[in-house]
């Protein structure tokens, strides 16, 4: 019996400025660049959606796991930054066009032990599969290209 849960997302562009529409089940969210990169600021870029998508993970591993680690969490949050050299973006060969470092903090409210505190830390930023993806990379394969005639 495979566990293996293979999740699917659709991306097109939109008229104007940079700008697409990415969409997985039955959700959508617009996507842009900053007008200081060349888009119409309409929405997140697609970096700041993976600090996001990082943190969102990392949030629904704390609720989904606090109770069974004996940790009464109360609230939860993080910040997340990432740096990130635009030169790569804007086509410089000699430059990643990807984050060089992610880091946060997490904010829990609880009674817990800052030791606990710790342990459950140490156990979402485990758990969390965004956060291994990126940390441990991901194949990413190219499987076709389809030319659709207009």
């Amino acid at each position: 019996m495979s566990t293996m849960e293979t999740f699917k997302a659709t991306t097109k562009i939109l008229e104007g400025g940079l700008s697409v529409e990415s969409s997985s089940r039955n959700f959508k969210v617009v996507l842009d660049e900053p007008k200081s990169l060349g888009g119409t600021d309409k929405g997140m870029n697609p970096v700041e959606l993976v600090l996001c998508a990082l943190g969102g993970c990392q949030g629904i591993v704390a609720k989904a796991y606090a109770k069974h680690k004996g940790i009464d969490l109360k609230d939860f949050r993080v910040e997340l930054e990432g740096d990130l050299d635009v030169r790569g973006f804007k086509g410089d060969p000699n430059v990643r066009p990807g984050f060089q470092e992610i880091r946060f903090k997490m904010y829990m409210k609880t009674d817990a032990s800052p030791e606990k505190v710790k342990e459950f830390a140490q156990f979402i930023e485990n758990t969390c599969p965004v956060g291994d993806s990126l940390t441990n990379g991901v194949s990413l394969k190219l499987s076709d290209v389809v030319v659709e005639k207009p």
